[in-house]
């Protein structure tokens, strides 16, 4: 029997002025993701978690928005999936990020990495950012990581005004607002497991999404599996303290009505896909969709789900708040007490 795990959701937040979409502008998607955690957390679903794209109808700035969700719950994780570090100021993130988490109390889990393919070309050049001689962008993303790691531990590295406009405490300065224990609650999003071994050498927890660079031609959830497998071999060197974390993300949906079978019923990909990315060859992990008996049988099938600890359930937000409150519950309620989840 499973363990029991942390089950939340995963938000794109796309907003479109299609008359089908319950998401029409910005400003719903913003406020209706707020209602969705809201919605999530007296469910009992343990996470709410946000994609971030820029140049896009979607949720591009985190930061407000998961302080407005901390404001509003009490207890769920809030987190990101993923902040794309080659456009953030790294020092701005850990300024954004302490806030975000004081107001929340604690309860930020941030998924970050390299990124992906964007909207626009090299956008991370618009919001001022370029990589060093020799350096990709993905060697500037590790670079920003690691100085916003280094300074979210709290570490003061500031030369003070000898003649500030407030009183300044003795030594160097720091980041603030700090919040204690933000640093041991920092993912890295790993499409390989060269990353996943990467993650665990920057003391950072694991999230592994629906694709990952295909590295052997196995089917994904076995490579999945073994990516998972290699980060916990390379925490396991280090003498860390703790144990880290692992998600990975899926599209699941339990059959349990006529609109759930109007929008879902035969949709499950029973088959992984082959796509490139930046010209590199990735396997896409199959979606579930299916009555709940069937579903679970799947499921237990899935080895990496059965090796990750947080299970982050894709929501299509643009069919609203409540259906999606309705596609949470069905998973809480019908699928995961069976496979021990719960």
């Amino acid at each position: 029997m499973s363990t029991r795990k942390n089950i939340g959701f995963l938000s794109f937040g796309h907003w479109t002025q299609h008359p089908t979409s319950a998401t029409q502008s910005a400003s719903d998607a913003l406020l209706q993701s707020i209602d969705l955690a809201v919605a999530a957390e007296e469910l009992g679903a343990d996470s709410a978690y946000f994609r971030v794209h820029h140049f896009a109808q979607q949720l591009g700035s985190p930061f407000p928005l998961l302080s407005a969700v901390g404001a509003r719950t009490k207890r769920i994780e809030i987190g990101t999936g993923v902040i794309d570090m080659r456009y953030s100021n790294p020092l701005v993130f850990a300024e954004d990020a302490g806030a975000a988490d004081l107001i929340s109390g604690n309860r930020l889990q941030l998924g970050i990495s390299r990124g992906s393919p964007e909207q626009v070309v090299d956008g991370w050049r618009y919001f001022g950012f370029a990589p060093e001689e020799g350096e990709t962008d993905a060697d500037m993303a590790r670079r920003h990581t690691e100085v916003a790691l280094r300074v979210l531990t709290g570490e003061r590295f500031a030369e003070p005004n000898p003649r500030p406009m407030f009183p300044n405490p003795p030594g160097l300065l720091r980041i603030e607002p700090y919040s204690e224990g933000l640093r041991e609650r920092i993912w890295w999003g790993a499409g390989s497991n060269a990353t996943a071994r990467w993650a665990a050498k920057e003391r950072m927890n694991l999230m592994s999404s629906t694709l990952k660079d295909d590295e052997s031609g196995e089917p994904f959830h076995v490579q999945q599996r073994k990516q998972i497998e290699v980060f916990r071999e390379e925490w396991a060197r280090h003498d860390y303290g703790y144990e880290p974390r692992v998600s990975v993300s899926r599209s699941i949906f339990a059959i349990t009505n006529d609109l759930d079978r109007e929008y879902f019923l035969g949709s499950g990909e029973r088959n992984d896909q082959i796509g490139y990315i930046d010209s590199t060859r990735s396997v896409f992990g199959r979606s579930y969709a299916d009555e709940p008996d069937a579903l679970i049988e799947q499921l237990r099938g899935d080895e990496a789900i059965q090796a990750a600890d947080t299970l982050l359930l894709t929501v299509p937000n643009q069919l609203g708040v409540d259906y999606n409150a309705h596609v949470l519950d069905a998973i809480l309620t019908h699928v995961a007490p069976a496979l021990g989840w719960r």
